[in-house]
């Protein structure tokens, strides 16, 4: 099954686009923040008025990220809801300075008469990407001393820090104790 839709091949106004394809398709451009890690499911509806397309409907994956406290790689499903409005390339004006606008963020451009499918799953993977993704919320880290994952194993490891510029107060005022 292609990745790429051709509008030139669509007959009407509105078309369906049911496909499922295998991870290993999206590997090529993957991004060193995720890797799709399960079947990919295209359920798209694409309604075409002129030569303005719009594109909705849903793509469902698994990503695979990495904890951002402990490093570990963990998955998690998600679905991706998408609502595009795409134009010919030759409409794009963005390559002067100009202030962004809300429906700007809905809008991409197509090439002669293609939409690529798979530059439009990894685009929306980025986009549903968490700033700081963790394996769970409770995800307690690595040590910062000797690397421990603290999920899996304690450590007698001091972390608390001590401002060396302030030890010989420290030793002063620890030496009045006594």
């Amino acid at each position: 099954m292609p990745l790429v839709l051709d509008l030139r091949e669509m007959r009407g106004p509105e078309d369906r686009v049911d496909q499922t394809h295998p991870a290993a398709t999206f590997a090529a451009g993957r991004s060193d923040d995720y890797a799709v890690a399960d079947n990919v499911t295209l359920a798209l509806r694409v309604r075409k008025d002129g030569e303005k397309c719009r594109i909705s409907g849903h793509v469902h994956t698994t990503l695979a990220l990495s904890c951002s406290r402990c490093l570990e790689r963990f998955e998690t499903p998600e679905t991706l809801m998408i609502d595009l409005l795409y134009l010919p390339d030759s409409e794009n004006r963005g390559a002067a300075d100009s202030e962004i606008a809300e429906e700007d963020l809905s809008i991409a451009f197509y090439r002669d008469f293609r939409i690529d499918l798979l530059q439009l799953v990894h685009e929306q993977c980025r986009l549903a990407l968490p700033m700081k993704p963790l394996c769970r919320d409770a995800c307690r880290g690595l040590c910062p001393v000797c690397g421990t994952n603290l999920n899996e194993h304690a450590c007698n490891c001091e972390t608390a820090w001590r401002d060396p510029r302030l030890a010989a107060l420290e030793a002063l005022v620890g030496g009045r104790r006594h």
